[in-house]
């Protein structure tokens, strides 16, 4: 599908967000292993987290949705799903189910589309097996995965890179086994899991890194609320900071301390938010999100900070290109999202006459570079289609963007949200 984007001079308004991706997948997994029911309030519309629920529903759970909208599933035991587990794009649906399904008294079979089909599965597979699981891969690392179901045992596992999806899908896994399981991160990553897991009833700590999942954990249904995504209210952000005469509010944004790096980076290079209202539900924190039209300087994104601003750097490079510029090292996963992140954000700020150096896991864009209209190609990736929708914003002209229906994945409406807001 090709969606036509033109110029705007602000945003302004009042938008709210489908609920977070992060926390939805968790919720859902989790509520179908959880003794009764749960109910799951602003359950992520995206395609990701509909991957999850399909995938949970075919291994047995009942996952209906209620005269609210609310998903409502009754949990317990699972049982051998009929045929192959679809993940469809999503890479959070296998890498974290696969910690389930491994401690299962059956095989499973998990796949996905052409996309997710070539991101590496290793991180999970290692740790998988020291705990005991039995897993094939297609040459050793890629998706479909056949999951041989094993008694698992706790490890103590240093993560070898930032993951909050290595680490999920440890702890998932150490609800089956025998003995605590304990994962240590080398920086800290967002801890919804943590959360979720103490929300079900699971005895889990975090003390400086090292979380520790106590044996034996019975989990029971709840009732859930998913705040706004904040990955998907930085594409509003960002396009606020950029339109001279912007005042936006993001309503009932997720503002977890472990996700505030986004918001932090932001006001580190001069951005004007204000974070309004902030309360707590579900042991999550939530508020509103008022941005106003700002003078940026450069932007840096290494180190630590790259692993937790993964998800928004397309976003962010768009920013950083009109603005103050940007450069972002140690990003080598952006090679293994969904498209590689750096080549088609160079691809298509090419296109927009923008200028970019790019290295084997970074990239420097230099400031104050004027966006042209143009033919952009989001190349199936939601974030790309996202990031330069926004940038066609801030452009000279309209902008035709090729594959814009991938938002979907993550942000189903989020072409009718930017023209509610964008004048």
């Amino acid at each position: 599908m090709r969606e036509t984007v033109a110029p705007a001079k602000a945003v302004q308004g009042i938008v709210s967000l489908p609920g977070d991706k992060s926390i939805s997948h968790r919720y859902a997994m989790l509520a179908s292993i959880a003794e009764g029911q749960s109910v799951i309030a602003n359950y992520s519309t995206g395609a990701d987290c509909q991957s999850t629920l399909g995938c949970m529903a075919a291994l047995g759970a009942q996952v209906e949705r209620d005269q609210q909208g609310r998903v409502v599933i009754q949990g317990g035991t699972l049982r051998e799903p009929a045929s192959q587990l679809d993940a469809g794009n999503s890479g959070s649906t296998i890498r974290m189910l696969s910690g389930i399904l491994a401690a299962q008294p059956f095989t499973s079979l998990i796949a996905g589309d052409e996309s997710l089909a070539r991101r590496p599965m290793a991180r999970i597979i290692k740790p998988l097996e020291q705990m005991g699981a039995s897993i094939e891969a297609r040459d050793g690392t890629y998706p479909p995965l056949t999951i041989h179901g094993r008694t698992l045992h706790g490890i103590d596992y240093p993560l070898p890179v930032p993951s909050a999806q290595v680490k999920s899908c440890v702890l998932l896994a150490g609800l089956f086994a025998q003995g605590d399981t304990i994962v240590r991160e080398p920086v800290r990553t967002r801890d919804h899991t943590e959360i979720a897991l103490r929300e079900f009833g699971a005895d889990c700590s975090a003390e400086k890194r090292v979380i520790t999942l106590r044996a034996g954990a019975r989990l029971k249904g709840r009732e859930l609320f998913v705040p706004g995504d904040l990955s998907s209210a930085c594409f509003f952000l960002v396009a606020a900071l950029l339109m001279k005469e912007s005042d936006l509010v993001v309503h009932g944004v997720g503002v977890n301390p472990t996700r505030s790096a986004l918001l932090d980076y932001l006001a580190g290079i001069g951005a004007s938010i204000k974070v309004l209202d902030v309360r707590q539900i579900g042991g999550e924190l939530i508020g509103d999100l008022r941005v106003r039209a700002s003078r940026l300087h450069r932007g840096s994104v290494d180190g630590p900070l790259t692993a937790a601003l993964i998800d928004e750097i397309p976003a962010l490079a768009v920013l950083g290109a009109a603005t103050g510029g940007i450069t972002v090292r140690d990003a080598s996963e952006l090679r293994i999202k969904e498209t590689d992140r750096i080549a088609t954000l160079e691809s298509n700020f090419r296109r927009m006459g923008v200028e970019m150096e790019t290295t084997a896991d970074g990239f420097h864009i230099a400031g104050g570079q004027k966006f042209h209209g143009a033919e952009l190609d989001s190349c199936g990736d939601h974030r790309i289609a996202m990031a330069f929708s926004v940038a066609a914003l801030a452009a000279d002209g309209p902008c035709e963007i090729e594959g814009a229906d991938s938002a979907g994945v993550s942000f189903p409406g989020f072409f009718d949200k930017l023209r509610e807001i964008a004048h």
